[in-house]
């Protein structure tokens, strides 16, 4: 069995302004590679949290060419790592929408994934409003790839609500979540959900957020982690601009899953 493979989540607060979150990611990639990350995770909305949520039409890009899809080939290959990108605004064939959406770039910057988030975020509570689904166009495929250690499923924030999702990939050794979870549904259940999906699919979640107030107003909640396939939590960042890092150990994969079957239990 292989030696275990360093991941490192990044957690940001995003701005309006793109070069901004531009120098904030690969300054922070730059300092995940250099202990030792062999794939790194941007969180959801890393290149552009809009003042408004119309904000993102106007830096959605071709499917294959953008300065924010260059940007993160280039990170992936200069420090020669996997990178998860977060989300980006992709361009839709439904107007005034884009898709949200996470692309992953192998160690040589070529791209060998895409996913467009299924679930879109729909929330009221006083003078919280939210709906995604006015400004973005519903993806539709399930999509995972395969990393060094196994396979890597791809999901995006609310996705993290329909376990459904992760059962339809099949047997994955990880699972990452970009998300912008809002301050307030993320205090109540972004932890709980994070530990669920790893316990029930006996397999790591890393898990990378948007932590803390934006230009925008918005407060997202943070708590970037790594959680193991018991359901412990290896690593958590509370708020702020940082990263954690972990390992994925296929030696604790294969002890999990061989003490209690559970996958090879399933009737349905």
């Amino acid at each position: 069995m292989s030696d275990s493979f360093k991941v490192a989540a990044i957690q940001m607060v995003s701005t309006p302004e793109l070069q901004q979150n531009f120098d904030a990611a690969a300054r922070l990639v730059a300092q995940a590679a250099g202990q030792g990350a062999q794939l790194v995770l941007l969180p959801e909305y890393w290149p552009i949290m809009g003042r408004h949520e119309r904000d993102k039409l106007s830096h959605a890009e071709a499917d294959g060419s953008g300065p924010i899809q260059e940007h993160m080939g280039a990170l992936a290959r200069e420090h020669r790592l996997w990178l998860v990108g977060g989300t980006l605004p992709l361009q839709s064939a439904v107007s005034g929408k884009v898709l949200n959406t996470s692309l992953v770039y192998g160690p040589d910057g070529q791209r060998v994934a895409r996913y467009d988030k299924i679930h879109l975020f729909n929330f009221v509570r006083g003078e919280e409003n939210y709906d995604e689904a006015r400004t973005i166009e519903y993806g539709s495929e399930v999509r995972s790839f395969e990393a060094p250690f196994g396979r890597v499923g791809l999901s995006v924030c609310y996705d993290l609500r329909f376990p459904e999702l992760y059962r339809a990939m099949g047997e994955c050794a990880l699972i990452v979540m970009p998300a912008a979870f809002t301050y307030t549904t993320g205090r109540a259940h972004w932890e709980l959900l994070l530990r669920a999906r790893a316990v029930e699919n006996q397999c790591y979640v890393l898990a990378s957020a948007q932590g803390g107030e934006h230009v925008n107003g918005r407060r997202t909640w943070g708590h970037s982690m790594l959680v193991d396939p018991w359901g412990e939590i290896v690593s958590v960042l509370p708020e702020g601009e940082g990263l954690v890092i972990g390992d994925i150990d296929p030696h604790r994969l294969q002890y999990v899953r061989e003490s209690l079957p559970a996958l090879r239990h399933r009737k349905l």
